[in-house]
């Protein structure tokens, strides 16, 4: 690909206003989605420019009850101004107030009555990794805070602690209050923002491609035209009528990551981040729990996760990152007889366990004879075949197994677009538990291995019932190649 010219000042000025289209427009989805899934206190407007909230009123998510969310954009064309101390606490090229000082300046306007206030500061640019206070910003959180306060006075964090203080106008309890209030929301470039919002698109029953996303930015666009500067829920409605948006029924989020971080945290209704209790150096290497953490505090977890949804919801989405195991487990966790609707986003799509099927897919299965007991072994390889590691595995632990039942998808080949879409999953799901039903009468307990779709292990778990007892084991690579993680009853 050749390189792109450098931008005129058209360009720059064009492009900055699409950063912040698409700013509103995520303010937009926050409201849809939380209104359709009943969360207490949901967003009830969206304003853009907002008049009387200082410089914070590029995009505010206005609620009933505080603390609203008030953000401040700044796109740049290019990496050379990093979010350090220099960018925030200098003066605007006029002489006027920084980045920094405008924020502390609409933060004691928005809490002078005692209310609190969410505020954000949203970028493009990255952060400084050599910068004393920003290289302390939790990336799960995007607040520089806790981290922030440590250090006495005379240390590193202590001394830009006074210096930010100063620039702001704040005393140092006060810039210390307003840390604790204040996302920096970085390094959100264009790709990754319009995927971001691809992602919360899904979630909240759009089309999630990126003509869907440009369609919301540009409906924003007419607006700010027109001169509006609150969007209600009956606007946003109507708008996704008019552009034929709507694709399924908007969902309660539940993130789960145990690789990375998941971008769709901080929209989540409940968050399960075990990022940190996972071993291993990177986001592929981690594939079990660190030392004093378990596979039964995790399965705790995930069991629990139900209790802290919005009451009542029944469409679920499920986000980030994690491995096989744990995608089978929240299957269960809300199988088909709790009467929820779980979809989680796999590559392109998004797969739901209501996407409809004429007939059940009958898999294509190879039975291996193990005789080392009477309990049942079952390997999933419908992305690839796993079946000389599960042997060697089963023989090397000596489990007490009489045969290894290995299910391929009808063409009887494992490969990792065996299935085109979650209709496709569903009735593979469907076809894998009928046979299994009727091996399973004999059998006490099975030990299921999986080499599939993250979509398939969700939807196979979904409709895991009359069964029986189940140990479901992840593939760590190294040692044995394998380990058990959670037990569930069926």
């Amino acid at each position: 690909m050749e390189p792109l010219p450098a931008p005129g000042p058209t360009s720059v000025r064009t492009t900055g206003d699409f950063y912040q289209y698409l700013a509103v427009w995520e303010a937009c989805l926050i409201l849809l989605r939380e209104n359709a899934a009943r969360v207490p206190n949901p967003v009830q407007s969206v304003g853009v420019e907002y008049d009387g909230v200082g410089n914070l009123d590029d995009v505010v998510l206005l609620r009933g009850t505080p603390p609203s969310t008030y953000k401040q954009l700044k796109y740049t064309v290019d990496s050379s101004t990093p979010v350090n101390e220099e960018y925030l606490t200098k003066p605007s090229p006029a002489g006027g107030n920084s980045v920094l000082k405008k924020i502390a300046l609409a933060w004691k306007k928005l809490t002078a009555d005692g209310d609190s206030a969410d505020l954000v500061l949203a970028t493009n640019r990255a952060p400084d990794p050599s910068d004393e206070l920003v290289a302390v910003r939790d990336a799960r959180t995007g607040l520089l805070m806790p981290k922030a306060a440590g250090g006495g006075p005379n240390s590193k964090l202590g001394q830009a602690r006074a210096r930010w203080a100063q620039a702001a106008g704040l005393t140092e309890t006060e810039l210390g209050e307003l840390l604790s209030t204040l996302r920096f929301d970085l390094a959100q470039d264009m790709v990754r923002y319009q995927e971001h919002l691809g992602l919360l698109m899904a979630v909240t029953g759009l089309r999630h491609d990126q003509p869907a996303v440009e369609d919301g930015a540009n409906w924003v666009a007419k607006m700010v035209r027109e001169g509006r500067r609150e969007l209600t829920l009956d606007m946003i409605q109507a708008a996704v009528a008019d552009l034929d948006l709507k694709a399924g029924p908007a969902r309660a989020v539940l993130s789960i990551a145990t690789l990375k971080p998941d971008p769709l945290a901080l929209n989540a209704d409940h968050t399960l981040d075990w990022v940190d209790r996972f071993d291993g150096d990177s986001d592929f290497d981690k594939r079990h729990p660190l030392a004093h953490n378990t596979w039964a505090q995790l399965q705790s977890d995930i069991e629990a996760a139900p209790r802290y949804l919005p009451v009542g919801s029944t469409a679920i989405s499920v986000t980030g990152s994690f491995r096989l195991a744990p995608a089978f487990l929240v299957g269960t966790t809300f199988r088909m007889v709790t009467g929820t609707d779980l979809a989680i986003v796999q590559g392109p799509q998004l797969w739901a366990t209501t996407d409809p099927y004429e007939t059940a897919l009958v898999p294509d299965v190879a039975e291996h004879r193990i005789n080392q007991g009477d309990e049942l072994a079952v390997a999933i390889a419908v992305a690839t075949d796993l079946t000389e590691d599960v042997i060697d595995y089963l023989r090397d632990q000596n489990l007490p197994v009489s045969k290894l039942l290995v299910y391929t998808p009808p063409s009887g080949v494992a490969k990792d677009t065996s299935l085109p879409d979650g209709s496709a999953a569903n009735a593979l799901a469907v076809g894998i538990r009928d046979h299994l039903r009727r091996q399973t009468r004999p059998v006490r307990r099975l030990h299921l291995f999986l080499a599939a779709p993250r979509g398939l292990a969700l939807l196979l778990g979904h409709r895991w019932n009359r069964l029986c007892q189940t140990v479901v084991y992840e593939d760590i690579k190294v040692g044995t190649g394998y380990e058990p993680a959670f037990t569930v009853q069926a």
